[in-house]
């Protein structure tokens, strides 16, 4: 068999992820802080993108083609409080027009015009007021912190001090030592018998029961600074801890051979211990700030949509670059080809951004119109949806629904949600009605919880019972999972008997 080399013609398509493609499809998944990061990163790297200064003393004073294009040049701003029904009217039909596609921004139009306007007045701000950099400067105290500051005034030798160094470098955010005190000990090279009494001391650094190797040994050390020492508390904790768990008071009366009394005094008294001593110093770590991606307001009976721009920065391509263009035809091809690739770059980030928002408008947009009753009367009236509802509302793929839902928060008239909140999986009613959201079934069974009666809270049968009154088809498990979901202890454990 004679072997030939040929030459065929294939058509096919297939899709391409361009640099341009992936950078569109990041940009999608970023918050405001994250997005933002990625644009200072662009005005460093990119010299034809310039971030227009906003001016004090004459902000409405510039040219219209002067204006930056924002991250999206056609929407406005978060409306204030002071803004009226007018306004809101005039901004929602500007972006229903954009999104209708009545209006399509022209980017070479745009680009044209940037490069033909001024440079930007430049507004020096009053710095002799303000007070120095260092005196702006603050330090949250960890837990660490206090402690090693602790154990440097305290007596113990060199040997010891080491020890407890890492035996504050081994504790939990709670306070507790999860590690054996032994394998510290062979580590440090320190008698495991003097670990153990070095620990000990430990235990009595501020907070009471740091380094506690168990909820036990915590509550114990904090019952024997009471003033005066209360035995029967210290007895309790040694010897009847679970029985208090399961708020099992009799086992312990009857153990103890005590009153019922006498053991609700002692337990008040241990309820009022801390069984997570870290806890003060987690507050603050822990704190999170949310700011809103977009905002729903309610005026005059309808809901508008306004995407928050504040703090993000204001685009535009450097108008010093036109001519540096028009130049490079006499210094040569390499120069005009670096800027060309450059301009490239600067006009897709500022569509890529344009587009985002956009989408970000129209997936709210459409959450808005499937969620009517939860933005009109709360969570409880949540609907059951999911990407693929709003996927074919708006005329985009689930996956770029799920990218724009990521990590984006919404403040609306009822509170701030994150976008993905509003997706949910149903419950089936009892009369094989229109089903009902998981997050409302949540809230209905948070709201049947704080309301019960402390001394005969509801099992989760019982949840079920009622929940089914109220036309919802629910398993008692599944009832078990969203209350473990809350936060919600079993019925057991939530009981009080004083």
């Amino acid at each position: 068999m004679a072997l030939e080399i040929k030459q065929s013609l294939k058509l096919s398509q297939q899709l391409v992820m361009t640099p341009q493609l992936q950078q569109a499809i990041k940009l999608l998944q970023l918050n405001r802080l994250e997005l933002a990061d990625v644009v200072n990163q662009e005005l460093m790297e990119n010299p034809l993108l310039e971030e227009v200064a906003e001016t004090i003393d004459n902000p409405e004073g510039l040219e219209a083609g002067e204006r930056a294009a924002s991250s999206d040049p056609t929407v406005d701003a978060p409306a204030s409080e002071t803004t009226t029904g007018d306004e809101f009217a005039v901004r929602k039909d500007q972006q229903e027009k954009l999104l209708n596609g009545k209006e399509e921004f022209d980017w070479e139009a745009y680009v044209e015009d940037v490069n033909q306007n001024s440079t930007m007045p430049s507004v020096r701000m009053n710095t002799e007021d303000l007070p120095s950099f260092e005196n702006i400067l603050t330090k949250t105290t960890t837990l660490t912190d206090h402690l090693l500051w602790q154990l440097s005034l305290s007596t113990f030798t060199d040997e010891e001090r080491k020890l407890g160094e890492m035996i504050i470098g081994n504790l939990s955010e709670d306070g507790y030592l999860p590690i054996p005190v032994e394998d510290i000990a062979r580590e440090a090279n320190v008698d495991a018998e003097d670990a153990a009494e070095v620990l000990k001391m430990m235990q009595k650094f501020d907070p009471l029961g740091v380094c506690s190797r168990n909820l036990q040994e915590c509550l114990q050390t904090q019952a024997e600074f009471l003033k005066p020492r209360n035995e029967l508390v210290e007895k309790i904790i040694a010897t009847h801890l679970p029985d208090l768990e399961r708020k099992n008071y009799q086992n312990v009366a009857r153990a103890l051979g005590i009153s019922m009394d006498e053991v609700i005094v002692a337990t008040k008294i241990i309820l009022e211990f801390e069984p997570k001593p870290g806890r003060s110093f987690m507050a603050s770590d822990n704190t999170q700030y949310i700011t809103p991606d977009i905002y729903v307001y309610k005026v005059g009976g309808e809901f508008v949509i306004t995407l928050n721009e504040d703090g993000m920065p204001k685009l535009r391509v450097s108008s010093y670059y036109k001519n540096v263009l028009q130049s490079a035809k006499q210094d040569g091809n390499v120069t005009k080809e670096y800027i060309q690739d450059k301009l490239r770059a600067a006009v897709w980030l500022i569509r890529s951004i344009h587009n985002r928002q956009k989408t970000i408008y129209k997936v709210t947009e459409s959450i808005v119109k499937h969620q009517r009753d939860f933005f009109d009367k709360g969570v409880g009236y949540l609907k059951p949806m999911i990407l693929k509802d709003v996927a074919a509302d708006i005329g985009m793929h689930e996956s770029t629904v799920s990218r724009v839902t990521t990590n984006k928060f919404v403040h609306t008239p009822v509170g701030i949600f994150e976008l993905k909140y509003f997706f949910n999986s149903s419950i089936s009613s009892a009369d094989g009605g229109a089903d009902i959201a998981s997050e409302a079934v949540k809230e209905k069974i948070r709201q049947m919880v704080s309301k019960e009666d402390p001394t005969k809270p509801l099992s989760d049968q019982r949840i079920v019972e009622l929940l089914r009154a109220e036309n919802i088809d629910i398993a008692r498990r599944t009832v078990a999972k969203y209350r473990d979901m809350l936060g919600i202890l079993s019925s057991s454990k939530r009981k009080k008997v004083f």
